[in-house]
């Protein structure tokens, strides 16, 4: 849940030490050197990077956020518009839409961002970060080298070439979020590259043979109906494409199979435009920014021009992408290394911090020049899995986690692990951890080693709302649990009782759902144990005064803060996207579910009446945390008057802490 936003003089008062007047520069470049002192140092401002700030920063460390672009969360930003799909796999495994700062997020955007406008979702991004009081961000600022001492990093040096500065940072604990790995790759960690032989892992999805090759990177594109016919001239090197190149064959209702890549509309670009797996996806990028570029010019010359879509005259490209999307680089190697086998058992690890669920998902390195293979295939576990904390800490450099597509993973498991939901439950789990290495002085490795902690971080998470299998809420001074609960209804199996059961979602049962709009083969794997459908949490229905729930303790405590869980409706699925046919069935705005209208109410001892504690109007979140008075209550009651259109009011879970 956020913060309360810190005030604009104070978000000017930190600007201001990343300037603060005459500096001497440094010899060679000229440019003054502008020294930064925080506790968590994260490099990079993807989806993963913006999650690990937020959390290490809400949980009491004060964080340096370096992000090498004008904009923050990578990918998903405006520069490459790619929605972010995680363990619920679009619509195909409903109920396992993550929890914890990505929710957060997509509300906000849903509600706020109703017209689907990539850069009001950049903005909202920066407004969250610049309001956290615990983080600087610099922007347009690359991160060039790293200062070592034995085997832990003391310093990076960051340079922004907008301002003219140089930063050196020093810290405490490092959290390499930059996809690449670049930090890694000057603190000098152990790393891979590529793909792993079947043999290494036993995994029956690697090629025999070991080589460096990886997923190739896309550029998107979009366009708008206009209202007139609007030509399209394409550029001399645009690609053409021709049957042999495009391998067409007609399909029903005027659809065109192209090599097993179709195209139903154009409104948004297409993920199959993908190149340069083959290369180095790092130091080729120039290349691969052209290639891709040459296939967007030729597809829609195809659409414009070729006379197969002439329902395309009046439609135009609005935007194209000029970053390539990138899927795969470096990995870098933690004390545990994920693999195809963990993936399809479940990930059953005693200090597991995070889920996925997006399937198995390789592409050819070629891409859209692998003619003769498909575009890609996805193999599906039965289940989602948990990813442990291991896998999130570099094995030799002793300061260093690492969140989103660059952790310890085979190649064969990064390819479910890469997409940006799962990038950003990892990044907020090491945010957390971070905070909590700093908190008791400890390092990634030890967080591990000392369970105390290991349970603690666990459970910081889980009460922020991030979702581990298997990992039930388990509160310290929280006196919800030994309170008697009652509620003014009940529905079915959501019986008051459930909002101290220590489940903070409900269980949908065996979960993938396989639809026809799939573009790839799917295979489904799995051995591990099916979560049993399940219900967990209250549902009352709303009369004339609404619906209530109470607490009510045999002698008077001392509540110091209430935490609710609302229902968001995770059986849908809920991103920010350009493409017409996954935007169908998302509610830009409010979920329904929720709560909206709400009072907490106490009763002290001896007394009848109610009091008002705190009273909500227009809530649209999840996770909402209230301090309360410090007096000794008898009972809490939560009035529900009203939802955002749910006739039920619906809570997870309410938490009394003294």
């Amino acid at each position: 849940m956020p913060t309360a936003p810190q005030p604009t003089d104070q978000i000017r008062s930190k600007l201001s030490l990343l300037n603060p007047g005459v500096v001497q520069a440094t010899a060679g470049s000229g440019l003054p050197v502008i020294e930064l002192s925080t506790d968590v140092l994260v490099a990079g401002g993807g989806m993963s990077g913006v999650c690990a700030a937020i959390a290490a920063a809400r949980n009491g460390a004060k964080v340096v956020l370096v992000q090498n672009r004008s904009r923050l969360v990578g990918n998903a930003s405006s520069e490459v518009r790619m929605h972010i799909v995680g363990a619920n796999w679009h619509k195909n495994r409903p109920g396992w839409r993550e929890g914890g700062i990505l929710e957060e997020l997509r509300l906000d955007d849903a509600v706020n961002n109703p017209r689907r406008c990539r850069e009001m979702w950049d903005l909202l991004l920066y407004d969250k970060v610049m309001t956290e009081s615990n983080i600087t961000l610099l922007l347009d600022s690359t991160l060039v080298s790293a200062g070592m001492k034995g085997n832990r990093i003391e310093e990076v040096t960051v340079r922004c070439d907008a301002t003219e500065r140089i930063y050196r940072i020093r810290a405490d604990v490092f959290c390499d979020c930059t996809g690449d790995s670049r930090l890694a790759l000057e603190a000098g960690a152990e790393m891979r590259h590529g793909r792993e032989a079947r043999a290494e892992f036993g995994e029956s999805l690697a090629p025999e043979k070991a080589d460096r090759e990886t997923l190739g990177s896309s550029i998107l594109f979009t366009s708008r109906k206009h209202d007139g016919p609007v030509p399209f001239t394409p550029p001399s090197w645009a690609r053409k494409m021709d049957d042999a190149q495009l391998r067409r064959a007609p399909g029903q209702g005027g659809q065109h199979v192209v090599r097993r890549r179709t195209i139903k509309s154009w409104e948004y670009g297409y993920w199959w435009i993908e190149w340069g797996g083959h290369m180095d996806t790092i130091s080729d990028n120039e290349r691969i920014r052209f290639e891709l570029l040459a296939i967007v010019m030729g597809i829609w010359d195809h659409i414009k021009n070729s006379g197969r879509f002439p329902e395309s005259a009046n439609w135009a490209l609005e935007w194209v992408g000029m970053v390539p999307g990138k899927r795969e680089s470096r990995r870098i190697i933690g004390d545990h290394i994920l693999t195809q086998q963990d993936l399809i058992d479940g990930g059953n690890f005693e200090d597991a911090v995070a889920i996925g669920g997006w399937p198995m998902d390789d592409h050819p390195p070629g891409g859209f020049d692998s003619v003769t293979d498909s575009p890609g295939r996805q193999v599906a576990t039965e289940e989602v899995f948990n990813i442990p904390l291991r896998a999130l800490y570099s094995r030799n450099i002793g300061n260093l986690f690492m969140a989103g597509r660059n952790i310890s993973a085979s190649h064969v498991a990064f390819t479910s692990t890469r997409v940006m939901g799962t990038c950003s439950v990892m990044g907020q789990a090491v945010g957390t951890a971070a905070a909590v290495c700093i908190r008791h002085g400890i390092l990634p490795r030890q967080l591990y080693q000392q369970k105390s902690q290991l349970q603690e971080l666990q459970q910081r998470l889980v009460a922020d709302d991030q979702t581990i299998k298997d990992v039930r809420s388990e509160p310290e001074n929280d006196v919800a649990r030994q309170a008697k609960i009652t509620a003014s209804a009940e529905e079915g199996e959501a019986v008051a009782a459930n909002v101290v059961n220590g489940w903070l979602r409900d269980f949908p049962g065996p979960s993938v759902k396989c639809l026809p709009e799939l573009d790839v083969p799917l295979e489904m794997c799995g051995t591990g144990k099916v979560i049993a459908a399940a219900t967990h949490h209250w549902a009352g229905r709303l009369g004339a005064e609404g619906a209530w729930i109470e607490l009510r303790w045999e002698d008077p405590e001392a509540i110091r803060a209430v935490q609710l869980v609302f229902n968001t409706g995770f059986q849908r699925e809920l991103t920010l996207t350009s493409s017409d046919s996954i935007n169908d069935g998302i509610i830009r705005g409010p979920q329904p579910e929720t709560v909206r209208d709400y009072d907490i109410l106490g009763c002290r001892s001896g007394e009848q009446d109610w009091r008002p504690l705190v009273s909500v109007t227009g809530n649209y979140q999840r996770l909402r945390r209230h301090a309360l008075p410090p007096e000794p209550l008898q009972a809490v009651r939560i009035q529900v008057h009203a939802t955002n259109g749910d006739p039920l009011a619906r809570i997870f879970e309410i938490r009394c802490l003294v």
